[in-house]
C-alpha cells in the first residue's frame, strides 16, 4: 500500500507539471492557427503517411496510447485502489453518472431545434482527469484529503463512462470479419492475465494486432488501449521467481510520455481553431452554448446534487473533513473537460465550423470552470471559515 500511495503522488505530481504544459501546447496551437503559418499548420496534419492522415496517427495511435493509461488506472483502483469495494464505488459512481447526465440534457436542450448538431450531446459530460486533479493539488491542504480521493475516484468512473460513450455511440460502420479477429485477440491476452504472463513482448505484440483489427472494425482504435490495460496482470513471477507487478509497472512507464508527449502533441494539433471570420455573435451559437454551460453549470450541478442527495438520504457519509462549500468547489473543477471533450468534439463532428463551435465551447466552459473552481477553494472557502 506504500508503494500504491507513493505511485499516486507522482501521478498528482506529475498531473500538475502535465496540466501546465498540456495548456501551454493547446495555447500555441491556438496562436499558431491565428498566424501566417496556419496555412500550413492545417495542411500539415491532413498530410497522409502510411494509410492515415497525421491528425488520425496522433487521435487513433497516440491516443490509444493514452487511453491504455487510463484502463491501467480504472483497473488499479478496482483491484486494489480506492475502488475496490461497492462501497466506495456508489458516491463516485453516481456523481459521476449524473455530472455526465446533466451536462449531455443541457447540451441538448440548447440545440434541440438544430437536429444535425445533437450527436454532439457528449462534448460536455466529460472531466479532464489530468486538468481537475492539477488544480486540486495546487490547492494543497485547501481540499481534504477524501474530497481529493472522491474527486479521483469520480475522474476515473468519468472516464470509464466515456469510454463506453465512445464505444456504443461514436462508433459506426461495423466490419464483423476484424470485430471477430479482435475477439479472439482479446480472449488470449486474458487468458495471459489469467496465467500471470508478465513479460511485456507478447501484450504488445498482441496489442498492435488487436489496435489494427479495431482500427479495421468500426469501433474507435483507441478502445484497443482499454481493453489491453484491462488484462495486464496486477502481479506474477517470471521464470526463475522474481515476482514483477506488470499493471503499475506500465503505467509507471507510460506516465512521462503520456503526460509530457502525448497529451501535449494533441493539445497542440486538436486545440487549433482559426478566429477568422468569427464574430462575438458566434458565442451564442447552439453548439458553443450547449458545450460551455454543460461543463460549467451542469458538470457542478449534477455532482453537487447527486451528493447532497445521497448525503442528506444517509445512504453515504460525508467525505471526512469536507464541507458542503468544498463540495461544490471540487464540483465546479469537474467542469474541467478539455482533453475528452476535444477528443469526442472530433469524433462527434465531421464540419470542421462545427468542430470549431464546439472547441470554442471546450474552452469557455472549461476555463470558467477551473478559475470558478479554484477561487472558490482558495478564498471563497477561506473567507467562509474566517466569517465563521
Amino acid at each position: 500500500m506504500a508503494n500504491h500511495a507513493q505511485f499516486d503522488g507522482e501521478v498528482v505530481e506529475s498531473g500538475v507539471q502535465g496540466g501546465l504544459i498540456l495548456m501551454a501546447a493547446s495555447f500555441l496551437g491556438v496562436v499558431v492557427a491565428n498566424t501566417p503559418w496556419a496555412g500550413s499548420y492545417f495542411s500539415f496534419w491532413e498530410w497522409e503517411f502510411a494509410g492515415l492522415s497525421m491528425l488520425h496517427w496522433v487521435n487513433d495511435f497516440l491516443m490509444t496510447i493514452f487511453f491504455l493509461q487510463v484502463g491501467l488506472e480504472i483497473k488499479r483502483e478496482i483491484k486494489i485502489g480506492e475502488l475496490n469495494k461497492p462501497s466506495q464505488r456508489l458516491l463516485p459512481g453516481l456523481a459521476a453518472f449524473f455530472g455526465l447526465a446533466v451536462p449531455a440534457l443541457i447540451y441538448i436542450a440548447c440545440n434541440w431545434i438544430t437536429p444535425a448538431t445533437l450527436r454532439g450531446w457528449a462534448i460536455p459530460a466529460a472531466t479532464d482527469i489530468a486538468f481537475t486533479l492539477g488544480v486540486v493539488a495546487l490547492l494543497g491542504r485547501r481540499v481534504p484529503a477524501s474530497l481529493k480521493i472522491f474527486v479521483t475516484a469520480l475522474a476515473i468512473i468519468d472516464d470509464l463512462l466515456a469510454v463506453l460513450i465512445i464505444a456504443f455511440f461514436y462508433s459506426s460502420g461495423l466490419e464483423w470479419a476484424y470485430l471477430a479477429v479482435a475477439a479472439v485477440v482479446f480472449v488470449i491476452l486474458l487468458g495471459m492475465d489469467q496465467r500471470r504472463v508478465v513479460r511485456p513482448v507478447p501484450y504488445l505484440l498482441l496489442g498492435a494486432v488487436l489496435w489494427f483489427c479495431m482500427l479495421r472494425s468500426g469501433i474507435h482504435a483507441t478502445l484497443a488501449g482499454v481493453l489491453l490495460a484491462m488484462t495486464i496482470p496486477l502481479q506474477g513471477k517470471t521464470s526463475d521467481g522474481v515476482e514483477k507487478t506488470p499493471l503499475t509497472d506500465w503505467e509507471h512507464a507510460l506516465t512521462t510520455p503520456v503526460t509530457y508527449f502525448i497529451l501535449p502533441v494533441f493539445g497542440f494539433v486538436n486545440a487549433g481553431v482559426s478566429f477568422a471570420g468569427m464574430s462575438a455573435d458566434m458565442l451564442l451559437d447552439p453548439i458553443v452554448v450547449g458545450v460551455a454551460l454543460g461543463l460549467f453549470v451542469g458538470k457542478p450541478v449534477g455532482i453537487f446534487s447527486t451528493v447532497y442527495v445521497l448525503i442528506r438520504a444517509g445512504w453515504v457519509a460525508m467525505p471526512k473533513g469536507a464541507s458542503w462549500s468544498q463540495v461544490w468547489g471540487v464540483a465546479m473543477l469537474c467542469g474541467i473537460g478539455f482533453t475528452m471533450s476535444l477528443f469526442i468534439t472530433m469524433l462527434a463532428f465531421g464540419v470542421p465550423e462545427w468542430q470549431d463551435h464546439a472547441k470554442i465551447g471546450v474552452f469557455v466552459g472549461s476555463i470558467l470552470s477551473g478559475v470558478c473552481g479554484y477561487s472558490w477553494l482558495r478564498y471563497g472557502v477561506s473567507s467562509a471559515k474566517k466569517s465563521a
